[in-house]
């Protein structure tokens, strides 16, 4: 796959063609990490739009507890990559806004679930829908090929990332996750 733009775009760019083979892809990674940076800072305006205003690790901590459920304190410490008393916090601030309950197991008095509330639900659909339009709107500057092209390239991206340790949620023990999903 060729990736990377014409020498003649007159955008600033380098044509990253060039560069794949002497330099393992990183002319094309940077070229990729500046488009990057474009979409989180779309990412982020639409959180930053809703009410209440969440750090990307509350909502990180509450996208994965909708996404398990039955999550208990530990697991999701894990799934964070945080320790336990740095997810507690973080529970208490959600519990403390409404977002989050912490309930105790039926069948295991010992072991406390974490569940979300209807209004923790409602602001996670919130900001979703918030992505949704603001990317939706991007996507109007682009050709159906280019929507197309971005989308294989990004669930490609997925793919890759998640049999890659250490570079992201990689859906194992939490372990060497980086970053935030918001």
């Amino acid at each position: 796959m060729t990736v990377g733009c014409a020498e003649d775009a007159g955008d600033g760019r380098r044509d990253a063609r060039r560069d794949v083979g002497r330099d393992g892809g990183r002319a094309q990674a940077r070229q990729v990490a500046d488009a990057v940076e474009s979409l989180v800072a779309c990412w982020l305006t639409a959180v930053e739009e809703a009410a209440p205003r969440l750090p990307a690790r509350q909502l990180l901590a509450l996208r994965t507890v909708r996404h398990r459920p039955e999550l208990n304190l530990t697991a999701l410490a894990e799934r964070l990559d945080v320790g336990l008393p740095t997810a507690s916090r973080l529970c208490d601030r959600l519990e403390a806004a409404g977002l989050l309950e912490r309930a105790v197991h039926p069948r295991n008095r010992r072991e406390v679930r974490l569940v979300l509330t209807a209004y923790g639900k409602r602001v996670l659909a919130d900001v979703g829908e918030r992505r949704v339009r603001r990317l939706a709107a991007v996507f109007e500057g682009m050709s159906p090929a280019q929507r197309a092209a971005l989308e294989r390239g990004l669930f490609a991206f997925h793919q890759a990332q998640a049999r890659s340790p250490g570079t992201g949620r990689t859906g194992g023990t939490g372990r060497g996750r980086v970053g935030t999903d918001g």
